[in-house]
């Protein structure tokens, strides 16, 4: 069983997933688990803020299916050159919820190509096992880099029914791939066996807003740290309602690094 009060190198030296170790590392090197969560309909816009916000984030979470001008060549490709610029990851926030054939053509294919690009994505538990079959067979022959996925287990909405039996079956389905997948978007910490040690990456964090009219609901950074998130994923509160992404990124940087550090009782 994970035991959070494990640095993130600790944890990196000893897990099975390249891509967990990876962003492991690269957050105890940046001093940073901030995810930053950029839904916005341009590619400007989106790669500006990028921009912006990399020093401060270890990982972006995309959704480039709403972006309105999305082109590989001018918008992938500059993504992955300001990653570079500034070592972050990408994690695209597909949601995958189909059969393992469908998913596959669309992880692998399509105008997106996303197994080609994204470090990380993430599948929602619906279809059963079938899905991640799919989506490793999508990531195995798009690319030669690793590519791990995320299994949707807990949603931050308000009245989600991703709760009880659903969580648990889910984390079934990610003790059968274990490699692939090395983690799960929750508000918790699984119920980890003796040999695991689940990624847990946690939206609906904010420090100043508790909530939205579409049912998102906030937490502060402290709560969902302590209660055992590797990484905070925060949208709006770093852009949104006319927010500097500057000053933000870095409060937010600095208050996830902080509750991490008092964690791992290194403060």
């Amino acid at each position: 069983m994970a035991n959070i009060n494990l640095t993130y190198e600790e944890r990196a030296a000893k897990h099975p997933s390249p891509v967990a170790r990876r962003l492991l590392n690269l957050m105890a090197q940046k001093k940073t688990n901030l995810c930053a969560s950029l839904d916005v309909y341009t590619t400007k816009e989106f790669l500006d803020l990028l921009d912006t916000l990399g020093p401060y984030i270890a990982l972006v979470k995309s959704h480039v299916d709403v972006i309105d001008d999305f082109t590989y060549e001018g918008t992938v490709v500059p993504m992955l050159e300001l990653a570079k610029k500034h070592n972050f990851m990408i994690f695209e926030d597909r949601k995958f919820a189909d059969i393992g054939s469908t998913v596959k053509a669309q992880y692998g294919g399509g105008i997106y190509k996303i197994a080609k690009w994204s470090d990380i994505t993430n599948a929602h538990g619906v279809p059963g096992a079938g899905i991640v079959t799919g989506l490793e067979a999508a990531a195995k022959e798009a690319t030669n880099e690793p590519r791990g996925l995320i299994m949707l287990a807990e949603l931050s909405s308000k009245g989600s029914l991703a709760t009880g039996e659903y969580t648990a079956k889910t984390v079934d389905i990610a003790r059968q791939n274990k490699g692939f997948v090395f983690g799960f978007i929750a508000q918790n910490r699984m119920e980890e066996q003796d040999d695991e040690d689940w990624l847990i990456l946690t939206p609906g964090v904010g420090l100043d807003d508790k909530g939205d009219a579409f049912g998102q609901q906030y937490r502060t950074v402290g709560e969902v740290v302590k209660g055992g998130s590797d990484v905070i994923i925060v949208g709006r509160g770093l852009f949104g309602k006319g927010r500097d992404a500057n000053v933000e990124g870095k409060r937010y940087m600095e208050a996830g690094w902080n509750a991490y550090l008092q964690r791992v009782h290194k403060d």
